[in-house]
This record gives C-alpha cells, sequence and structure tokens, in this order.
C-alpha cells in the first residue's frame, strides 16, 4: 500500500476496518451478542440478522441460515469511488421474484455465496419472567462455517 493511502497503517490514524461483535440490549438489558465475518459484508450481514429476528421473528438460528444478500462495488474509505452503481450478490436461496424485482430496477445482480461466519448468543427473558432465577440463552452457529452451539 502506497504510504499516503487513506487506509495506510500509520501511528494517529484510525484504518478502515470491520470489528466483528455486535451487540444489542432489549429494554436496557443485554439480549444479543453476535457476529458476521467477512470483511465489508459484516456491517452488512449484522443488519440482516437483526431485520430477520426483529422484523420477520426469525428465531437466532434460522436468523443465520437465512439467504444473504451483499452490495459490492459502493465508494470505499481507501478512496474508491462507486460509478455505476455496483452490483447485488444474491445466495441460491433467495427466491426468483426477489431477483427478478430487483433486476426490474436496474440493478446489477451476480449469484454466489456471502460469506459466512456468523454466530450469536440471545437471551431470553421470555423464561425468566415466568420463572423468576431461571437463564435461558439459544445459541447459534450457521451452516456456512464449521461450528456448533453447545451450553450446559
Amino acid at each position: 500500500m502506497h504510504a499516503d493511502a487513506a487506509n495506510v497503517y500509520a501511528a494517529g490514524k484510525r484504518p478502515f476496518h470491520t470489528i466483528i461483535p455486535g451487540f444489542v440490549l432489549q429494554d436496557d438489558r443485554p439480549w444479543l451478542s453476535f457476529g458476521v465475518m467477512g470483511g465489508n459484508m459484516q456491517p452488512q450481514g449484522h443488519a440482516q440478522i437483526l431485520s430477520n429476528i426483529i422484523d420477520f421473528g426469525m428465531n437466532v438460528q434460522e436468523a443465520g441460515d437465512a439467504a444473504r444478500y451483499y452490495h459490492t462495488g459502493s465508494s470505499q474509505p481507501t478512496g474508491t469511488v462507486m460509478e455505476d452503481g455496483g452490483s447485488v450478490q444474491l445466495e441460491g436461496g433467495v427466491c426468483t421474484s426477489v431477483r427478478a424485482d430487483l433486476e426490474s430496477r436496474v440493478h446489477s445482480i451476480t449469484l454466489g455465496p456471502n460469506g459466512g461466519g456468523y454466530q450469536a448468543i440471545m437471551r431470553d427473558y421470555t423464561y425468566q419472567a415466568a420463572s423468576p432465577g431461571a437463564l435461558v440463552y439459544h445459541g447459534a452457529s450457521e451452516m456456512r462455517i464449521d461450528g456448533q452451539a453447545a451450553g450446559y
């Protein structure tokens, strides 16, 4: 990398990066610790996971296993400026009607895997309300990576 590049590592600079962990509070209480690996996919993946859980009512495992989409070709803090709108990469599980709708809006579509590495732990306060003192957690490790959620 050139010494004058925006993303060069140097004292006093804040290089562009994505840090994997996400942490969500619910009613000011710890609720969800999670992460989606994948460089520029991380912030997009985090938003998709939260939308899957909050907007679509998926459980913590379903949210990670759901098909993802990934926008590439955006302007970057490294100086690259988007000129053509980029492209949207869809995983095979995205239904054809969604693909057709995106294409009708003139999005450039490609198909392929969109990174993985999602894992999560969610605290379930519903059970605690019914049984004071009970702690219930749900874990997830998505199908795109080797791993498992285990507890005792």
